[in-house]
């Protein structure tokens, strides 16, 4: 059985003398439509919230509960923020993430002293931060971030669909389904698509004869 996130790393920064840690997570690097997703979090000191964890171990109907619980809380600081298709297929994917990273810090109601980052390390990022491979699964304020972005992203993506029924993305939330490319091939790409992305890349192509 795995562990639940805790705040040892925050409580480490804290050691270290940086008073406002945040957690930072993305969401939506994968597909093929739809923006990158990012939140910054910052808890108070002995924050509970029960059932918290990584997004991705979590149902839909868990994830909306804690979202709710999260973002009706007042002594939880968090920003949620994104880089849009435009800048993933002008930037890369990875660059467009780390933009979308440092948004949702400077994003904050308060300015982080010190970042805890998902993933690899972030070059070049306006805060001290330290990067945690697997941090939503082992750092409290990771995984608050984690829920936050993709709770927020998957409801735009909601509200994509109902724009653009043909693709599914109220199911595959723009991820390369089965479903999802078929209709690529039926009916197109959308202005949510990411035409750097090999799949839609190829469906951009003028056709040569």
């Amino acid at each position: 059985m795995s562990m639940a996130p805790d705040m040892h790393f925050e409580q480490e920064a804290h050691a270290a003398g940086y008073r406002t840690v945040c957690g930072i997570d993305e969401v939506g690097r994968g597909p093929l439509a739809g923006p990158v997703v990012t939140a910054a979090v910052v808890l108070p000191d002995g924050f509970s919230l029960p059932g918290l964890n990584d997004s991705k171990q979590l149902s839909a109907r868990q994830r909306e509960a804690l979202y709710e619980a999260l973002m009706q809380d007042s002594s939880v600081k968090k920003s949620i923020a994104s880089a849009s298709v435009e800048e993933i297929d002008r930037l890369n994917i990875l660059y467009a993430t780390h933009l979308a990273m440092a948004r949702a810090a400077q994003g904050l109601p308060l300015t982080p002293d010190f970042c805890l980052i998902d993933g690899l390390p972030v070059p070049n990022f306006p805060f001290p931060s330290r990067s945690l491979v697997k941090g939503d699964a082992r750092c409290l304020s990771i995984a608050a971030a984690s829920v936050l972005a993709k709770v927020h992203r998957d409801r735009l993506m909601r509200e994509l669909h109902s724009l653009f029924p043909h693709y599914g993305w109220d199911r595959n939330a723009g991820y390369g389904t089965r479903e999802h490319l078929a209709a690529i091939h039926t009916y197109g790409i959308t202005p949510h698509h990411r035409r750097s992305f090999a799949p839609v890349a190829q469906m951009a192509l003028p056709l040569e004869f």
